[in-house]
């Protein structure tokens, strides 16, 4: 049998001294800041005028959770007056119209409400976009009896009286958008994919910056706070053209030209595709809605009156009047509404100014670190397109250029250089070597660096040497800055100068041509690699192991398998008022068998058990490689054992390191390999169960939980096939495929004869590929008082498994012959669930009862005097066995 070992590096540990206090004061200071920010928490509803109570709305759907609504009713509540409501922008609230609801209130009743997660309504609410939002204006005017209204929505508001109208057109008689989002084409990037992923990233950066920052309640009221992140992440425009071009009521929009927030060629192709629409646009910008509503109000109520027919439009406007008696699509223009009909154009993309302008600088600067050249060439594009201005183009690519450089030599300099003194290079690389060539870089980095700028594929080599040669970072600061100083603009510049349409074709022509490459290669790859797969048995069969390793739980894992269960032990924790108060369940045990605990401790404490426990001695790494043997000698000829012998890490887990030795040659090899205290132990032969025992301080008897049998997978020769063959072939030994083909490589192409059975391993490990099932079967009285009675005379255990071996299972199941190879205490499983037949909801409902009593008999023996590890404790458990090499057997 081979045998394959590795000490394993010791892994760095950044979090010591300095950085470890900070990082605690840190979490100290985020506690505190949370603390402070429940205390200071006041009711939202404290200065409303009136507010409704509502249901929560998901995917337009009603919730049973409720939700509170703020509004505010201006002028008379005559409810027999037409009704306008003001649907306000994000971020934004109900005081957003403080000076426009006054104006239209002399003639119509006003309704401003708070969107739910803004103002005085509730802030916490399942889904914030503004289809949500609709269905909260809907029900908001349910609550009042508001059967019909006319509705204004500014901004984000927008697109809410929008979603309102698609939904319940009946009860929209007219609608108003001021400054007012729409068509997904001239929001922010025009495609939802790319602005669904800035928006992403500015949700995560908010949440970061309200959930991880220490600031102590002073951001509570934040502008740009969750809901608004929230607002534009779960809004999607891109139904907005369609409820547009199929709008059948009223509608005025007013815009201001110099919008930089929603730019005014989005209310330029609005008018367009509603052909009834009347439009205003006006020498403003896009928060005139509040800085001059009184301005607003006249046009405003012209129309509406117009709408309602309350009074005569007066002189001065009567040619309008008439010019606008449009109201709905049927009564439109033919000309406007053969406008309507046309397809969008993609030139009227607005040119990119304030947020836009900003977002699309960072994108260019960021996409310089993929490729410098392609990204000026398409600044340029841009610049000629009108898309952006050239100097807002050139300065985003100037800084990503600049911003790429520091990076690369700032890579060489920390992740380069380090791998000089510290990987074994010196048959390739001698140190005199490198100082002669950061002094010649020093001397002549110029000239290779502006040389390498305009030699493709020279950069990153170049300027990552720059740094890993342990260069002045100033000096060659200075150089990058001139470098990106002279190519940027040279390029974005003739980019735009050669002109639009000549550019864009060749650069057209260049990326399809690269796309094609990336997708055609990524597709021919993907191909030509399941192709070779599937060409081979052994390729077809480890296809089927991937997949039976997904969709069978048993073989998820642990950071895919365990959430649920780590929920239920933080549930548990806050129901006894302690996070680690299940380390008082085995007094005995250091922490009760947390990790790293010592097995030959444990077996020593099991010494009164009558023989039923498998005899074993610790060999110290201390000792030299001879002195090892000879422990090893000693051990076995006072116990009058012969081999096979086991041998395993005196510390370890889930069957790491662990292996049953058939010759003097494998035993010295393992012992020569050995990174740390090993034991020795006597080979239990038959069949293995693992038994889960618990029992409560204050009950007299213990009882067997759970009853895992063990079975180790097992191939039968045909004469023909190889061993390999026989692995990939058999339905269970498949999931494992690779494990198994890795440990049996050496005899993998050799044909065992017909009949001949062929054990694949030989230790009662999962992970290792034994066969876990349910054992319930084996439970008897009289095996559940031997182990019992076991269990008792190790004084303070009270909670675990016991891995045990048995010659006779009629034997085992009357309380005798049987060998216990170890004990684990509390994080042990009960490893019945691994059993195939039984599903995943079977599995965490095992481990939440096993971990539940974990928990309670903790508490007694806290209530006892016990006391339980504290958390630092454990970190410090945790953090020593992480550092302790462990050996790895195959």
């Amino acid at each position: 049998m081979m045998s394959v070992f590795s000490r394993g590096s010791r892994p760095s540990h950044l979090l010591r001294g300095w950085k470890w206090r900070i990082f605690l004061g840190y979490l100290a200071l985020l506690g505190v800041s949370h603390i402070v920010r429940g205390v200071r928490a006041v009711d939202r509803a404290s200065d409303i005028d009136s507010a409704i109570t509502v249901q929560a709305v998901r995917a337009d759907r009603l919730l049973s959770r409720e939700v509170r609504i703020a509004y505010r009713e201006y002028g008379s509540s005559d409810k027999t007056r037409p009704t306008i409501i003001l649907v306000h922008g994000s971020p934004g609230h109900k005081e957003d119209f403080r000076s426009l609801a006054p104006q239209l209130a002399k003639r119509y009743r006003v309704i401003a409400p708070d969107l739910p997660g803004f103002g005085n309504s509730t802030e916490d609410v399942p889904e914030y976009s503004i289809r949500a939002h609709a269905s909260y204006v809907i029900e908001l005017m349910d609550a009042l009896g508001i059967e019909g209204a006319h509705l204004l929505g500014f901004s984000m508001g927008g697109g809410v009286i929008l979603n309102v109208t698609d939904i319940v057109p009946h009860r929209v008689q007219s609608i108003t958008m001021v400054s007012a989002i729409g068509v997904q084409e001239a929001e922010l990037l025009g495609d939802y994919h790319l602005n669904h992923a800035l928006h992403a990233v500015q949700l995560t950066a908010i949440w970061l910056l309200k959930e991880a920052v220490p600031h102590f309640g002073m951001l509570g009221n934040s502008i740009l706070g969750l809901s608004y992140a929230r607002n534009f992440y779960d809004s999607n425009q891109r139904p907005l053209r369609e409820i547009l071009m199929r709008l059948d009521q009223p509608m005025l929009i007013i815009h201001g030209k110099r919008d930089v927030l929603v730019p005014v060629e989005a209310a330029i192709e609005h008018h367009r595709i509603v052909p009834q629409s009347e439009a205003e646009f006006l020498d403003d910008n896009h928060f005139m809605v509040f800085q001059r509503g009184a301005m607003l109000a006249p046009r405003i109520l012209e129309f509406l009156d117009r709408i309602e027919h309350i009074t005569a439009a007066p002189p001065e406007i009567s040619d309008r009047a008439a010019q606008n008696s449009a109201v709905t699509r049927s009564t439109a223009a033919a000309e406007r509404l053969a406008r309507a009909a046309l397809p969008y154009d993609p030139a009227s993309i607005p040119k990119a100014v304030g947020v836009t302008a900003l977002v699309l600088m960072m994108l260019i600067a960021a996409s310089t670190l993929v490729s410098e050249d392609l990204t000026c060439i398409a600044a340029g594009v841009m610049v000629a397109q009108g898309r952006i201005d050239f100097l807002t183009a050139t300065l985003a690519c100037f800084l990503g250029i600049f911003v790429g450089d520091i990076l690369l030599f700032l890579s060489g300099r920390y992740l380069g250089r380090p791998a000089l003194t510290r990987v074994p290079l010196k048959w390739f690389v001698h140190r005199e070597d490198v100082e002669r060539s950061s002094a010649w870089f020093n001397r002549r980095g110029i000239v290779v660096i502006a040389t390498s700028r305009f030699v493709p594929g020279m950069r990153l080599p170049t300027y990552f040497a720059a740094g890993l040669l342990n260069t002045n970072l100033f000096r060659f600061s200075i150089y990058f800055l001139l470098a990106a100083t002279v190519w940027t603009p040279l390029l974005v510049g003739l980019s735009s100068v050669l002109g639009a349409e000549v550019i864009k074709s060749a650069l057209l022509a260049r990326q399809n041509a690269l796309l094609q490459i990336a997708v055609g290669g990524a597709f021919v790859y993907l191909v030509v690699k399941l192709a070779i797969r599937t060409a081979s048995y052994r390729g077809r069969r480890l296809l089927v192991s991937n997949w039976r390793r997904l969709t069978r739980w048993e073989f998820w894992p642990m950071w895919a398998f365990y959430p649920p269960v780590v929920c239920y032990v933080i549930f548990l924790a806050l129901k006894h008022r302690s996070l680690t108060v299940f380390t008082a369940a085995n007094p005995a045990i250091p922490a009760s068998g947390f990790i790293g605990e010592s097995k030959i401790e444990i077996l020593r404490g099991l010494s009164r058990s009558n023989g039923c426990s498998a005899r074993a001695s610790i060999i110290g790494n201390s000792l030299d490689l001879n002195s090892r043997i000879d422990v090893a000698k000693r051990f076995m000829i006072e116990n009058g054992l012969d081999f096979p012998v086991v041998l395993k890490p005196d510390q370890g887990q889930r069957g790491t390191g662990v292996a049953v030795i058939r010759s003097a040659e494998e035993r010295d090899r393992y012992l020569s390999n050995a990174p740390v205290d090993t034991i020795i132990q006597e080979y239990a032969s038959g069949e293995e169960f693992g038994v889960f025992y618990y029992r409560r301080p204050d009950e007299p008897r213990g009882r067997i939980f759970s009853i895992t049998e063990k079975r180790m997978p097992v191939v039968i020769g045909d004469g023909s096939s190889t061993l390999e063959k026989l692995i990939l072939a058999d339905d269970r030994a498949v999931c494992m495929a690779r494990f198994l083909l890795n440990k049996h490589r050496v005899r993998a192409n050799e044909v065992p004869a017909k009949g001949e059975r062929i054990q694949l391993v030989e230790l009662g490990t999962h992970s290792k590929g034994a066969l876990f099932l349910d054992g319930g079967w084996i439970k008897t009285p009289e095996l559940e008082t031997r182990i019992d009675e076991i269990s008792r005379s190790f004084d303070g255990f009270y909670f675990g498994r016991f891995d045990i071996r048995t010659s006779s299972v009629d034997d085992f199941r009357a309380g005798r012959n049987f060998k216990i190879v170890e004990l684990n205490g509390v994080t042990s499983e009960a490893t019945h669930i691994y059993d195939p037949r039984n599903g995943v909801a079977d599995a965490y409902r095992v481990l939440f009862e096993q971990w539940r009593l974990a928990f309670e008999i903790g508490a007694i023996n806290r209530d006892r005097g016990v006391r339980p590890s504290s958390l630092w404790e454990l970190l410090k458990v945790l953090t020593a066995y992480k550092k302790r090499p462990r050996p790895v057997y195959t």
